[in-house]
């Protein structure tokens, strides 16, 4: 990258806050990830919850009210945490271009035009549920966006933060190598992207499609924008209800 791209372009902060930090010393240490942090376009950190436990103990979690099955994350820890690493106490005070995001399977599907929106922040606080979750009063008055990955339930919201992290950061302005890349993958125009191929051009009787082989650009253009259209509407045919 140039010096005036360099100049030009905002640091996107990234906080993980969780109760296993060491979950993620090595998960971003490859790929674009890896490149995006040591050209600058994004900080990754994830301290500990229990650093903000207002106990001597550092006790982040209790019983549900009420009864019921395992633990809860108690929201003061978690307050403190975001007014800590934000200067904001509440929802309402939460910075314009900053996004607090619980990952919760009850939350609303992550998306890439969310990916996208979370790429034009300059900081994203993601917390990450453990047990039976975190208090709701965290959900009512810290939470901008509570997202899930899918409806699947995982022990934790560390793998689910690890997935909204690297949607998020490919999106950034000079992670990819080419910056058509993005605008050509799937779900950026509403549907499926189209199969790919490589050399050779025959392998275990499976042929590349002729369309691909002409050099006619209209034609090879053509050909990828019907073959996105028929893998769509085998695999995903809902995208092409929505």
């Amino acid at each position: 990258m140039n010096q005036s791209f360099n100049e030009s372009i905002k640091m996107l902060r990234i906080d993980i806050i969780t109760i296993f930090p060491d979950y993620f010393r090595e998960a971003f240490d490859y790929g674009i990830v890896r490149r995006a942090c040591a050209a600058g376009l994004v900080s990754i950190k994830a301290p500990e919850l229990r650093a903000w436990a207002l106990d001597k103990h550092h006790v982040v979690d209790d019983r549900p009210v009420g009864g019921g099955d395992g633990m809860v994350l108690k929201p003061e820890p978690i307050f403190a945490a975001v007014e800590s690493l934000t200067g904001a106490r509440d929802r309402k005070s939460i910075p314009e271009k900053t996004r607090v995001v619980l990952m919760s399977p009850q939350g609303l599907t992550f998306t890439q035009s969310l990916a996208a929106e979370f790429a034009g922040t300059e900081q994203l606080i993601l917390i990450c549920g453990r047990y039976e979750g975190v208090d709701e009063r965290v959900v009512e008055g810290l939470v901008t966006d509570e997202i899930s990955i899918g409806d699947y339930v995982l022990s934790g919201g560390e793998p689910a933060g690890l997935v909204v992290i690297d949607a998020t950061v490919r999106l950034l302005p000079g992670a990819l190598g080419s910056e058509t890349s993005a605008a050509n993958e799937s779900f950026t125009n509403g549907a499926l992207d189209c199969p790919q191929y490589t050399r050779p051009p025959e392998f275990r009787g499976m042929k590349v499609p002729e369309s691909l082989l002409t050099g006619n650009h209209a034609e090879i253009a053509r050909w990828r924008r019907e073959a996105a259209a028929g893998k769509t509407k085998r695999n995903r045919p809902d995208l092409l209800k929505s």
